[in-house]
């Protein structure tokens, strides 16, 4: 079972009636109320995600200071540093003030850190070479909240810092001319659930005149949803209204950079992105450009305004986003291998040498999900580390890393995720005291996987298309307000077959005189499972068969082929679409007759043989085999498809598409 536990929310009856009254359809109700939302003034509140929800930028602390120094050195013609990070939100961020500042008629540049050569934040070299370029004046984004040596350095050299993050704030702060965070103690922001970007914003805005604010807001709001969701940050207050807005002005934006990568993440024309688009179609692209050391590609991608540089830089993107995801397979292999015959291991800390530093957080969210635990990944070179975790269960990432300073060189980050330095010789000491510090948070109990479930399912009734499509109205989901899930007891089993090659269960349901049609899916160690067994079978076939490395996509829409070393392979959606009961390629000619590459071919057919495997008839119609590369080839793909394909017409060169036909049916 994917879930161990299962919890299910108080109802707040009272308070779902109420808004049932109001006019608040019942599911939604039924999950506002369940959330906490104590009638239908709260859940306006909620739902609403209008200008009014956006708070006035001077109630953060400093930005007064802030904005009064930027304007000085814009009336004084000085030059000005955009200092960012390499992920999503400080790409986005770096991108939004730039255009900004630009906007006002400041001498701007943009700064982006090498991940490997310089690391996160703020560092004295870069200071040293923006001093040498004639920077007075530099400005942080989404990073610098705990620069205390580097801005003493800054001010050393001559150059005024102004911080703006988001990150939480040590115990003592930078002596910049101005600390912009949302999260500083005595800040009093009413929302301080921020992403660096919403930070960024709010200085473009208070930059700007009041009347003005609005227009800053849809100048940049696609930019601030992308970084927002992308980072993780709370979908509730503030961040609901920026993102939801922001995701409608994404849909029409006119930046030919986004354009083209959402084409590349596969958003239908005219359809209205999502937070799911972010999260797994623009967000994973921009970020492998930071992890493979290329992070002003992105922000180029984000600035430009040239259509055929915007096409070319998101291809770039996507190649570099595949590259990303050789190299996270085969750390993660690794780390597996570390781990194996490790049930539950409570708290994993790994380090290992050559391991790519920008993709250990990738791998370390792969493993708490793998082993429902904390996990903290570390890159070592010459004697040092640099490490990347992520949480799991609540566990304060931040607040652990705090009391273990005196065994680290330095650390930052959120309570989910965080980034530390620690020599070789304390990764023990680390790992000791780490899982000390989580089985003390656990009781010493093993951390299980849990659902919470916002309602039960009062009548089948409940269940009609309007009330579903209602649910649209939560959205944007992800953190701290996530899809809904209901619980609906008692129901009768009128049929159930296995699908998918036995992953997956079909079912029909049937509770109040009503029928439902249900599927039960099982995680992806099954698809992974019946893969291994496809590429066994065909290497049976041809032991040479040069099938490289495969890497997973997940929640994506397409099958990718691509040729090259590496290929990319949606194996999730894969799996969703070839366990339906018929495969119907009609004229599919070009997937087979335009391969010449031997291993292109081998892949195409590859994924025949895994759709059989996996519970689905398949049947092609109008299909060349040619031509290819080796002889015997067309011999071989006769064998290959004489075995995986239910029906199939195929064409040689100079046939008729009905001189050859072969019809088997496979159990």
């Amino acid at each position: 079972m994917r879930y161990q536990q299962w919890n299910l929310r108080p109802g707040g009856a009272a308070a779902r009636r109420r808004m049932e009254a109001a006019g608040l359809a019942p599911l939604c109700a039924a999950v506002l109320a369940a959330r906490g939302l104590d009638g239908p003034e709260e859940a306006e509140r909620f739902l609403a995600s209008g200008w009014e929800h956006i708070h006035d930028p001077l109630l953060l602390r400093d930005m007064d200071k802030a904005v009064e120094r930027i304007r000085r050195a814009v009336e004084q013609g000085e030059t000005v540093a955009v200092y960012g990070d390499y992920d999503v939100d400080g790409i986005t961020s770096t991108c939004l003030l730039t255009e900004a500042l630009a906007g006002m008629g400041a001498k701007v540049v943009s700064y982006i850190p090498e991940r490997t050569e310089e690391g996160y934040g703020l560092n004295k070299s870069a200071v040293a070479r923006l001093a040498e370029g004639g920077v007075s004046l530099i400005i942080t984004v989404d990073c610098g909240i705990t620069a205390v040596a580097e801005v003493e350095f800054a001010r050393s050299l001559g150059v005024e810092v102004v911080i703006t993050d988001h990150h939480q704030c040590k115990e003592k702060l930078p002596a910049a001319c101005a600390v912009v965070d949302p999260r500083r103690p005595d800040c009093g922001y009413p929302f301080p659930e921020l992403a660096g970007v919403g930070v960024a914003l709010k200085l473009a805005q208070a930059l700007a005149p009041a009347e003005e604010r609005e227009r800053v807001f849809l100048r940049f709001g696609e930019l601030a949803a992308v970084g927002t969701v992308a980072d993780v940050m709370h979908l509730t207050g503030e961040n609901r209204a920026l993102v939801r807005q922001g995701l409608e002005l994404l849909g029409r934006t006119n930046r030919p950079g986004l354009r083209a990568l959402i084409r590349e993440a596969g958003l239908e024309p005219g359809a209205v992105p999502t937070a799911v688009t972010i999260g797994y179609g623009l967000a994973p692209r921009i970020n492998a450009a930071g992890r493979i050391e290329q992070a002003m590609v992105a922000l180029e991608l984000l600035l430009t305004r040239e259509e055929d540089r915007g096409e070319v830089l998101a291809h770039t993107l996507c190649r570099l986003n595949r590259e990303r995801q050789a190299i996270e397979m085969d750390i993660l292999e690794q780390c597996a291998a570390m781990l194996e015959g490790v049930e539950e291991p409570g708290c994993i800390v790994l380090a290992g040498e050559g391991w790519h530093q920008g993709v250990v957080g990738i791998v370390a969210s792969r493993l708490t999900e793998r082993y429902s635990c904390p996990a903290f990944i570390i890159c070592l070179e010459n004697g040092k580390g640099k490490g990347s975790c992520r949480s799991f269960g609540g566990f304060n990432l931040f607040g652990a890393l705090d009391q273990c300073a005196d065994l680290l060189e330095g650390y930052g980050g959120h309570e989910m995720a965080a980034g530390f330095t620690i020599l070789e010789e304390n990764i023990p000491l680390l790992a000791a005291r780490l899982k000390a510090l989580v089985s003390a948070y656990t009781g010493g109990r093993p951390m299980e996987t849990a659902i919470d479930v916002d309602a039960e399912i009062d009548s089948c009734a409940q269940l009609t298309c309007p009330q579903v499509e209602a649910l649209s109205a939560l959205e944007p989901f992800g953190t701290g307000n996530p899809k809904p899930v209901f619980l609906l007891r008692s129901a009768a089993v009128l049929s159930c077959c296995d699908v998918g090659g036995g992953r997956h269960l079909k079912m029909k349901l049937r509770r109040d005189g009503v029928v439902l049609c249900g599927a039960y899916g099982q995680n992806n160690a099954g698809d992974e499972a019946v893969l291994k067994a496809v590429l066994a079978e065909l290497r049976a076939i041809d032991p040479d068969m040069p099938l490289w490395v495969m890497t997973r996509k997940p929640k994506q829409t397409r099958l990718s082929y691509r040729a090259g070393a590496v290929y990319t392979f949606n194996l999730p959606a894969f799996c969703r679409h070839m366990s339906r009961s018929v495969l119907y390629i009609n004229g599919g000619g070009s997937l087979i007759q335009d391969v010449t590459s031997h291993r292109s071919l081998w892949f195409y057919l590859f994924t025949l043989a895994a759709a059989r495997r996996l519970g689905c008839k398949v049947m092609m119609y109008g299909c060349g085999i040619g031509p290819v590369t080796r002889p015997g080839d067309v011999a071989l793909v006769r064998r290959v498809l004489n075995t995986c394909v239910d029906a199939i017409t195929l064409r040689e060169d100079g046939e008729t598409p009905a001189q050859v036909q072969v019809l088997q049916a496979l159990s």
